[in-house]
């Protein structure tokens, strides 16, 4: 059992509650103001992710670790599945079906907490030399990362491979890569542009079209015109026409930055993004308070991360500065599989901190 004393509410980290919860009330009003329907099921989703939370924090991961390769791999399987045995929404083979129980399930959700979790144990395991990781560490690192890339792409989902695979690649900057590796990546993907646009499937392709021509999509336009009309203090219910009336699509989710700067204006909308930003610097703060645990600043590090590149490019294809890739907004989007995703991954997180000093872990330094 792990070790019970003051010293886990000592370390707990109570700034990552205070950011998250505003989010998360503010993110349910709008819902509610929406559709009472969506806000209960919201409610609903609200409360398993308190419950992944506490099942995530309570559990001894440190000692355990040793099970994670596993959960990569039992991922992985789920994320093949996909291919033979997946059903068909909107287009895309995204989802596998629970027999008898008329429920689905994403892995690629499912697949988020176990990547962050494997890096951070592949991180731990083999620490960066001074010099940082040479080619033979970081091309096996890179397998860790390309093999979901390539499955997730398949389905086709490039908003969330795309996410992890840079997920993956910006923690292992942080972590320590030799800077030459960098250089001649860089020059790669420069290089071999085209080839990686080609191979895209065509409404891909459109999106990318749509973003760089002058005309933008329908959605786009509606969501720059409800980010226009909120002003700088905001509409009340009765006159956030884009939403109420249905001309914003998907306001709750996808879209819902757009709906809540109609409602709350420019001055709610720069609220917004100081929360996540105060969130975000909080996370990759933290880094400096750890010497040698590797794993807990590769999963730090990682968690900032996802939560900037989710936040900055929904908000970036809210106004048009980004292809529209269905990206959903960190605890305020309208949905139960990336709220409890979420949930899990900084339950996870804050059992790193709070059970940092436990006996076993006692060789470990911090400042």
């Amino acid at each position: 059992m792990l070790q019970i004393d003051r010293r886990i509410l000592t370390h707990f980290d109570f700034v990552i509650p205070i950011l998250v919860i505003p989010i998360v009330i503010l993110s349910f009003y709008l819902v509610n103001e929406a559709s009472h329907t969506l806000a209960y099921k919201q409610l609903v989703y609200f409360s398993i992710g308190v419950v992944a939370f506490f099942i995530a924090f309570i559990m001894p991961i440190r000692k355990l670790d040793w099970i994670i390769p596993f959960l990569y791999w039992i991922s992985i399987v789920l994320l093949i599945s996909v291919d033979f045995f997946g059903v068909v929404k909107l287009g895309a083979r995204r989802w596998l079906e629970i027999p008898f129980v008329n429920f689905t399930i994403q892995p690629s959700e499912l697949f988020k907490p176990a990547f962050l979790l494997m890096l951070a144990y592949l991180v731990k395991s083999n620490p960066p030399p001074p010099e940082g990781y040479g080619w033979k560490d970081f091309l096996r690192l890179s397998f860790y990362i390309l093999l979901p890339f390539v499955l997730i792409l398949k389905e086709p989902d490039l908003g969330t491979a795309l996410i992890l695979l840079l997920i993956g690649y910006a923690t292992l900057f942080i972590i320590g890569v030799n800077k030459k590796i960098w250089i001649i990546l860089s020059v790669s993907v420069i290089i071999s542009a085209p080839i990686l646009y080609n191979s895209l499937h065509d409404y891909q392709k459109k999106r990318i079209t749509d973003f760089l021509g002058d005309k933008k999509s329908y959605h786009v336009r509606q969501s720059i015109i409800a980010i226009g009309s909120g002003g700088f203090k905001g509409k009340s219910k009765e006159k956030a026409t884009q939403t109420h009336l249905k001309f914003l699509p998907v306001s709750t989710s996808d879209f819902i930055f757009a709906y809540f700067v109609e409602r709350f204006g420019f001055v709610g909308g720069v609220g917004l993004i100081l929360l996540y930003m105060s969130l975000i610097l909080h996370l990759m703060t933290l880094n400096f308070r750890i010497e040698k645990d590797y794993f807990l600043k590769a999963m730090t590090s990682s968690v900032s991360f996802m939560i900037f590149i989710y936040m900055s490019v929904n908000i970036a294809m809210t106004v048009g500065l980004a292809p529209v890739v269905g990206v959903p907004l960190p605890f305020f989007s309208y949905g139960g599989s990336s709220f409890i995703t979420f949930m899990v991954i900084f339950g996870i997180l804050e059992n790193l901190f709070s059970f940092r000093y436990d006996t076993m872990y006692s060789k470990i330094k911090y400042k």
